[in-house]
């Protein structure tokens, strides 16, 4: 439990509904971002594949954050 405190620290502390959707909202502004830099980032040639395996990583680590969050705030992680 302390590893997943220190790999996704904004997850946890969730008390009610209204901070669970802030904190997935947020998520999802960031992915979007990240993912929009990273596209403009990925137009150059020898960079897109790069950027598309940092891409993937990040989402993946971003849909994990949103679903350790509801876990959190649905009391299953103690």
């Amino acid at each position: 439990m302390d590893t997943l405190k220190k790999l996704f620290p904004f997850s946890f502390g969730v008390k009610d509904v209204a901070t669970l959707i802030i904190k997935i909202l947020i998520y999802i502004v960031v992915g979007a971002v990240i993912g929009f830099v990273l596209s403009l980032i990925g137009k150059i040639p020898v960079i897109g594949l790069l950027t598309g395996i940092v891409g993937a990583l990040v989402e993946i680590y971003l849909l994990a954050a949103i679903v350790i969050a509801i876990l959190d705030f649905c009391k299953v992680l103690k």
